[in-house]
């Protein structure tokens, strides 16, 4: 069971202050973070990929290899990168180069993203949204598999006999598929034999069950074997000392993001109500104790087949202090009692 973190390098105003952290500050404080969750024994850490003001992660490739050449062991991914409005070529170069620099241990989530800026900022009509992104992902998954591509598309111009470098460490470089649930999308990574990132940040954790079990089916059906493909969660949450603490500090900049994003996409207000109910056992809400917060991954594993977690944390902008807590205390208290736990499980299960 691999546990981390995810980040989307956010820049919203303090709740407290209305102060807003320069992108440059929180990019910095962002290394900090993954060289702390590497030093606490955390196995991953992922930067999201946005294009606007609240957002400073437009280049997860380069924070990621900031933070290669201080680390030893983490995992080093992008969560995501938005392939559908990027180059295959060069996000296989540039991830390529941080697997060179931290010496075999990046990994790339390709997604189509949720947020729509980089289709515009980069000369692409979203009424092409599908079909740019089959189209970049066959491109990508070429290069990982071979040095030298011949290839032909419709939103990019064909590449005939190129060799693409550097060739990474792993061989071959992971490529996962992100997924806010659909169907559809599960179905292509089963099909392709990927591992696969579900977004579970709403809702029941329970109501993802059934698309690991069409993952899974999907890849058995394609010849591959199910049991050697990770499927991971993203999933919003805070650790601190009592659940009270981790709840009161985790809420005003949570409800603040998602009320900003609710206005934009038309959802209902987000509450204190909202925020409780969905730190129950079955919520989509990783905040508590350590206890706590293992609990609910322990759940998640037994009862939708995760075999990577990942807290994404902070939702908006909350004390770099306050962060760096919560990634010591999910790598020195919450990981070992679920680790100790999906051991002692599955050990039981075999027996």
């Amino acid at each position: 069971m691999e546990i981390g973190v995810t980040t989307f390098v956010e820049t919203t105003p303090d709740t407290n202050t209305g102060n807003v952290i320069s992108h440059a500050e929180r990019i910095r404080e962002v290394v900090e973070e993954i060289v702390l969750a590497d030093q606490v024994g955390l196995d991953v850490f992922g930067v999201g990929e946005h294009h606007r003001k609240d957002y400073a992660g437009s280049a997860p490739a380069v924070i990621l290899a900031a933070a290669a050449s201080q680390t030893n062991r983490i995992r080093l991914t992008s969560a995501v990168t938005v392939l559908s409005s990027d180059d295959p070529v060069r996000v296989f170069e540039e991830f390529s180069t941080v697997d060179a620099i931290s010496n075999g241990r990046a990994e790339i989530m390709a997604g189509r993203g949720s947020f729509i800026e980089s289709f515009p900022l980069f000369g692409y009509d979203l009424n092409d949204y599908n079909e740019l992104f089959d189209e970049k992902l066959d491109l990508l998954l070429q290069i990982q598999s071979s040095e030298f591509v011949n290839w032909n598309g419709k939103h990019r111009p064909s590449i005939e006999n190129r060799g693409i470098y550097p060739r990474p460490v792993q061989d071959p470089l992971p490529v996962w598929i992100a997924s806010g649930g659909t169907p559809e999308s599960v179905v292509r990574a089963g099909l392709l034999g990927l591992p696969l990132v579900l977004a579970i940040i709403g809702g029941s954790p329970l109501q993802f069950a059934p698309l690991v079990k069409l993952y899974q089916r999907a890849a058995k059906e394609s010849g591959h074997d199910p049991s050697k493909l990770t499927v991971a969660s993203h999933s919003h949450g805070f650790v601190a000392e009592t659940t009270d603490i981790a709840a009161d500090k985790f809420f005003p900049s949570t409800a603040q993001s998602m009320n900003i994003l609710g206005k934009e996409r038309g959802w209902g207000p987000y509450t204190r109500n909202t925020f409780d109910q969905a730190r129950s056992l079955e919520g989509a809400l990783y905040v508590g104790d350590a206890k706590t917060v293992a609990e609910k991954i322990i759940f998640l594993r037994k009862n939708v087949g995760i075999t990577r977690f990942m807290l994404h944390v902070p939702v908006g902008s909350m004390p770099h202090a306050d962060v760096m807590k919560a990634i010591e205390l999910l790598g020195t208290e919450v990981a070992p009692l679920v680790r100790d736990e999906i051991s002692n499980w599955e050990a039981s299960e075999q027996a």
